[in-house]
């Protein structure tokens, strides 16, 4: 199934992307702004630290400005010694001092010095510091360690993509029978219109009232199919009752015409316009009877007695009875007939078994050969019926189980083959729940297959 070519699939796809990008841009954001707000707190808590480290200078004796010595408060020293991996910590560097560069006892070693200019913080690592340049070359420095907070960014990231992916596949869930309950109208008018396709129109498109766009379309197209339904009706009526008049004017007509054949005319042109109108009434009485079978067919007024037979038994009889059509075409009927237990109404399948080796025979060439063969395939009975003949173009083969067509309408015509053959033979194999299929190409013989319920 090619899923980029349902809308149901579509849809989905769709949607998927959608929700998914809303939630990545939702968790990214959430990300940023914690991240930022986590910097924006520490760089507050470091600028409110500088200023405690340069009151901490002095000069180390009155009057002496040049050289000058750091003492913290104990106080102020609180706000550094915390200990752990949230604590602060201070570097001092003092130009003119006897201990130029003065170490918290929570920093790290070998802090470099900062350079004048730069910008006021910077990230070293898991270091984020912050420093100021009180005087010449002296520079206070305050610092601390982020592990804690990448640590919680990281347990956040994981967070935010456990709960996106959560809603992810509830949302896609929720869209999936979202839109299953949506697309559940056309479902049912494609199941619908195609039991209509196979011939019962009988069936309808079930309407829920909910005022939506394909309810309306249901609702349209059951109208079009109750009126096909009625057309096709009122055709099979028409067809029935032209037969079934037709049928006495006919066989009035072959009264007379066998009458005047038996009553012993001498004229030869009497005689030969006798048989020529025998002959035309008889081909009138075979259309006559086909175009019954269908309307009765089409009705559902043909009732089948479908019991257990053997349809090998069944072919073998048909085929006996063949035998001299066969031998005046000159062809050679083949038969593998392997037992095939089956049920179906014995004089329908034969008139179908009939119809079959019959056309082998007739589109056939003189010397030819017919192949006949049963089995059991697949819990089905399988009938095969082929011939080496001519065969069927390609341009005829999607249509020869219509009414009336003729693949070579001269030939069938002078032999009195009305062209219904097949299509009873078809709708016969669908009232029994069957299937009728046919291979053939030009040049190498046709085939057909019937395969009917065990």
């Amino acid at each position: 199934m090619n899923f980029f070519a349902s809308i149901r699939w579509r849809l989905q796809l769709w949607h998927g992307l959608l929700l998914f990008t809303v939630l990545c841009g939702f968790g990214i954001a959430v990300y940023q702004l914690e991240n930022g707000r986590q910097a924006r707190r520490l760089d507050e808590e470091l600028q409110q630290r500088l200023p405690l480290l340069v009151e901490s200078q002095h000069p180390v004796r009155p009057g002496e400005g040049q050289l000058r010595a750091f003492t913290i408060s104990a106080r102020n020293a609180a706000l550094f010694d915390q200990g752990g991996d949230g604590s602060f910590y201070y570097v001092v560097w003092l130009h003119h001092s006897q201990t130029p560069v003065i170490y918290s006892t929570t920093a790290p070693p070998d802090v470099p010095l900062p350079q004048a200019g730069a910008p006021t913080v910077r990230q070293r690592g898991q270091l984020h510091e912050a420093f100021l340049f009180p005087g010449p070359n002296d520079c206070v420095l305050a610092g601390r360690s982020v592990a804690a907070e990448t640590a919680g960014l990281r347990q956040l990231a994981w967070r935010l993509a456990g709960i996106g992916l959560a809603v992810l596949l509830l949302g896609l869930a929720m869209g999936a029978w979202l839109v299953a309950r949506a697309l559940r109208p056309i479902h049912e008018i494609s199941v619908t219109a195609g039991k209509i396709s196979t011939g019962d129109l009988t069936q309808r498109i079930p309407v829920e009232n909910t005022g939506s766009e394909l309810s309306r379309l249901a609702a349209v197209l059951n109208s079009t199919f109750a009126r096909l339904d009625g057309a096709f009706a009122q055709q099979a009526r028409f067809t029935a009752d032209a037969a079934h008049e037709l049928r006495t004017p006919v066989s009035v007509m072959l009264t007379h015409l066998q009458n005047g054949l038996a009553s012993g005319c001498e004229n030869p042109e009497h005689r030969e316009a006798f048989e020529a109108g025998q002959r035309a009434a008889q081909r009138m009485r075979r259309l006559i009877e086909s175009l019954l079978e269908l309307a009765r067919l089409d009705a559902g007024q043909e009732s089948l007695q479908r019991n257990p037979l053997d349809l090998a038994e069944t072919v073998a009889d048909v085929l006996k009875l063949l035998l001299p059509l066969a031998a005046g075409q000159v062809i050679t009927i083949k038969s593998d007939l392997a037992a095939t237990p089956c049920r179906a109404d014995g004089d329908r399948l034969t008139l179908v078994i009939t119809n079959l080796v019959t056309n082998a025979i007739y589109h056939n060439h003189r010397g030819g050969e017919v192949w006949v063969s049963t089995r059991l395939a697949g819990g089905m009975a399988v009938l095969t019926v082929s011939d080496n003949g001519p065969g069927i173009g390609a341009e005829h083969l999607p249509h020869i189980f219509e009414r009336f067509y003729r693949v070579d309408s001269v030939r069938t015509s002078g032999r009195g083959r009305t062209g219904l053959g097949l299509a009873i033979t078809k709708a016969i194999v669908q009232a029994h729940v069957g299937t009728i299929e046919v291979a053939s190409e030009a040049g190498c013989g046709t085939t057909f297959t019937v395969r009917l319920p065990e």
